[in-house]
């Protein structure tokens, strides 16, 4: 087991690992910047480095700083966490060639699963549904609208190595292909510094379902279970629960089985996340994360397992702690994203936190790294914490979140609290009837009503 792990990362997911690892009795390295010199996980890491000022570029994303700040200190292992270089598979390979042991998959299944046709490929040839749509790269806007046409509209033109919703066209007819086509290859470019696109057929009303999965170094592949992560807004995930409110048991097993028996066949090691669209009781792959998500407390609350403590074992080289018998499901949990924005413009709230308290009692969780008397940066994204809760079934989760979001004042600075206390009141989404255009349609709505 590693006896050190420098944590290439901040905010509430850096302490999320420094506590992990705390229990594990492994000592921690905190990077920071000069903007997050009082960061909670660079209070209570074992050791922490600046390695820049407050650009990430000049910091969380400079890999030659973390790099010597890991030799420096005598790191074994490096965490990534979620965004910034987690998913660089430069990183990865520069990691383990200084010697230092990468805590997530091997860089080559990082290449593969970050540009998205070549994961729809990949995830096609090991037997997952995909959705209809361009064999690879659209290299031109002729050839595209001829493959359009083809397809039938309305169709969706998505950046191959692209998130976010950046480098994303919904087009509805002909006449508006060639205008969307460009536009979505220049802010492809832009934004990833790729502009190749390919086209998938847009599905109308369907919800975002994604398979936890993890493997290990020795051929052991299984699955966590789903979580649904249809409430969004511009692409960005909102609220995550798990049960997904629209799947039935066996669409359950059997998606689960098939996500498995792909990663295994790749021989994946760590934690992953695959993604999918369901409409009509059917799932077509959309993508795959090659790290840990924002959302994984929902799974882990479900299933008693600590799911960054597995990450670890697993590159270390032990093997899964559990088999996917001994895998068990338990209630229902949830989970909604605090950002430090204004609930109805969704404009950044920066700023300092003048008092802070925290929702407690039975089934709540409070992921953040923020306190009474913290800045919030100015310069990295707006998300400073997750609450997450848990019940006995869906009813007695929303009834908590409720009562969990009112007892939770942050001073100082706007949040999307009120903004998640709403969605939750909403007939639809009790019901479990949205999709991932809900809630932009929902809030539209709401705007027109104060004109």
């Amino acid at each position: 087991m590693f006896k050190k792990i420098l944590i290439a990362n901040r905010g509430e997911i850096a302490l999320r690992i420094v506590r992990a690892c705390k229990e594990m009795g492994i000592q921690t390295v905190a990077i920071h910047s000069t903007a997050d010199a009082n960061a909670m996980a660079v209070r209570l890491a074992d050791e922490s480095v600046c390695i820049g000022p407050p650009q990430s570029r000049d910091s969380y994303l400079n890999i030659h700083a973390i790099l010597s700040a890991a030799a420096l200190t005598g790191a074994d292992a490096i965490h990534p966490g979620y965004g910034f270089l987690s998913e660089n598979a430069q990183f990865a390979r520069m990691v383990e060639e200084h010697g230092f042991t990468f805590i997530g998959p091997k860089p080559e299944h990082i290449d593969t699963m970050g540009d998205k046709v070549m994961a729809k490929q990949t995830a096609q040839k090991l037997g997952l549904p995909v959705i209809p749509g361009s064999p690879g790269a659209v290299e031109d806007a002729e050839s595209g609208l001829k493959m359009a046409v083809e397809m039938g509209f309305p169709i969706l033109i998505k950046a191959a190595s692209g998130g976010g919703g950046r480098g994303m066209k919904v087009v509805h007819q002909e006449s508006e292909f060639v205008e969307q086509y460009k536009t979505a290859r220049t802010e492809a470019k832009a934004n990833f510094g790729d502009d190749t696109v390919y086209m998938e057929k847009y599905l109308g009303q369907p919800r975002h379902i994604e398979i936890q999965i993890f493997g290990d170094k020795h051929g052991n592949a299984i699955h966590l279970g789903e979580r649904d992560c249809s409430t969004q807004r511009r692409h960005q995930k909102v609220v995550e629960e798990a049960p997904s409110p629209a799947l039935t048991a066996e669409a359950r097993r059997e998606i689960g089985e098939r996500t498995a028996e792909m990663i295994r066949q790749m021989g994946y090691v760590g934690a992953g996340t695959i993604e999918f669209l369901w409409e009509n009781g059917k799932f077509y792959f959309m993508e795959m994360n090659t790290r840990i998500q924002v959302e994984h407390p929902v799974t882990e609350m479900l299933t008693g397992l600590d799911l960054i403590a597995e990450q670890i074992r697993v590159a270390a080289g032990e093997k899964l702690s559990v088999t996917q018998d001994q895998v068990g499901f338990n209630g229902h949990a949830m989970e909604v994203r605090i950002n430090a924005e204004d609930p109805e413009t969704f404009i950044p709230s920066p700023g300092e936190i003048k008092m802070l308290h925290v929702a407690g009692g039975l089934g709540v969780r409070i992921d953040s790294a923020v306190y009474s008397g913290y800045k919030i940066p100015p310069y990295y994204d707006s998300m400073v914490g997750k609450l997450i809760v848990h019940g006995k079934n869906r009813a007695e989760c929303i009834a908590r979140m409720k009562r969990a979001i009112g007892e939770t004042v942050v001073d100082g600075v706007k949040t999307t609290l009120p903004l998640h206390l709403w969605i939750l009141e909403q007939p639809e989404f009790v019901s479990g009837q949205y999709n991932i255009h809900w809630l932009e349609k929902k809030l539209a709505a709401k705007n027109a009503q104060k004109e």
